[in-house]
């Protein structure tokens, strides 16, 4: 124990949590959410409405929940998952047969004075689930078949509801990121890359069905698919967004074109650019450098939440944090792979940045999950 905790060992339990805090994770998320701020100020051409305002508001919020969760013993999380993850599926079922209906999917219950998205939510209570019970089962049992059934039946349950509204992009994240927990908990390797066999059987599976009755996805998914592939085949229609993405990505060149100064946002070429297509916004303003800085505050806020995991001794802690720093990755990364033409559009947003409310305020609830396993994790006598 070093000598400064041992000093913290006097201050009185209360003060000592606000003491233990990672403040520096607590300054990243501000730094990151003041970007999105600025941008969501820029698009609206200078104005604090309609999207910049409330998306304070909503961090504030957030930023306030964060800090509740915080608080909260770790063990109480641990206790609340399979609740906690019994609910969001009830959620999604509500959804199922009466969610709110917007751009052709049904992915939103409307609570009046916001619309909650429970896939959001599904994003962090699978992976509170997948830790707790990772942290229940012994260590040497992981990648026996028998105990690898449940946590796949566990991720696929979610990810069927979601694919249903339909949303292939949070599908993809729920898949992704309840692998990552899977495999930090010790899965054999294995088994991923008979998954990632299966995927490929898959992908063919979907391109052979195309045009039967029994298609395996959308028509309007199947167009990203060939967007993604061909912009060019169709720059006006469907491949409209990634061309005119690339353009702002192109016209920033290394310094921007300035705040507030970016043509493909402010003379509306560039669609979404509030939500999904936010990053090409900042890019084109305020370049490579700007991209570049908003890519090194997500890499740290990974970094500490990964410093922290590594340090946590306790298993539950530490795979939740890893698991959540994972999905924060994903998150950004397959929009920034999205708008650079890298990835198909999935209609993911950027983490902290674009403008929603229930991708925020879970986010937030998500690093007070962070914060309490680095507040309470067993700290030497």
């Amino acid at each position: 124990m070093s000598y400064l905790e041992y000093n913290l060992k006097t201050v009185p339990s209360g003060l000592r949590k606000v003491l233990y805090l990672n403040w520096a994770l607590v300054l990243l998320l501000t730094a990151v959410a003041g970007a999105g701020f600025m941008m969501l100020y820029s698009v609206a051409g200078g104005s604090m409405s309609p999207w910049a305002e409330p998306q304070i508001k909503r961090f504030a919020m957030g930023l306030a929940a964060m800090f509740l969760v915080a608080f909260v013993p770790i063990w109480f999380w641990r206790n609340m998952a399979a609740l906690a993850f019994s609910l969001s599926i009830m959620l999604l079922l509500f959804v199922e047969f009466f969610g709110t209906v917007g751009m052709g999917a049904q992915r939103w219950i409307d609570l009046g004075f916001m619309r909650l998205q429970p896939s959001e939510l599904t994003k962090i209570t699978l992976v509170m689930i997948l830790a707790a019970y990772y942290d229940w089962l012994d260590i040497h049992k992981v990648s026996r078949p028998v105990f690898v059934a449940m946590p796949l039946f566990l991720i696929l349950l979610p990810t069927y509801l979601v694919l249903r509204q339909p949303d292939l992009g949070t599908a993809l994240l729920l898949v992704i990121g309840g692998a990552a927990v899977m495999f930090v908990a010790g899965v054999h390797w294995l088994y991923f890359a008979a998954v990632l066999a299966l995927g490929g059987v898959l992908v063919t599976g979907v391109f052979m069905t195309r045009g039967t009755p029994w298609q395996l996805l959308e028509d309007y998914q199947y167009r990203r698919i060939d967007t993604f592939l061909d912009p060019a085949s169709d720059p006006l229609g469907a491949g409209y967004h990634i061309t005119q993405s690339k353009i702002a990505l192109g016209s920033g060149g290394w310094s921007g074109r300035g705040f507030m100064q970016g043509t493909q946002s402010r003379l509306n070429f560039l669609p979404e650019k509030h939500t999904d297509f936010i990053f090409t916004t900042l890019a084109e303003e305020f370049g490579f450098v700007g991209a570049f800085s908003l890519l090194v505050l997500y890499g740290l806020i990974i970094v500490f939440c990964i410093a922290s995991a590594l340090k946590n001794k306790d298993r539950f802690s530490s795979l939740l944090t890893l698991g959540i720093s994972a999905t924060f990755f994903l998150f950004f990364a397959l929009n920034m792979s999205m708008v650079m033409g890298l990835a198909p559009v999935v209609g993911v947003p950027l983490p902290l940045v674009s403008y929603g409310g229930s991708a925020m305020l879970v986010l937030m609830v998500a690093f007070g999950l962070v914060q309490s396993a680095h507040i309470h994790r067993p700290r030497g006598r």
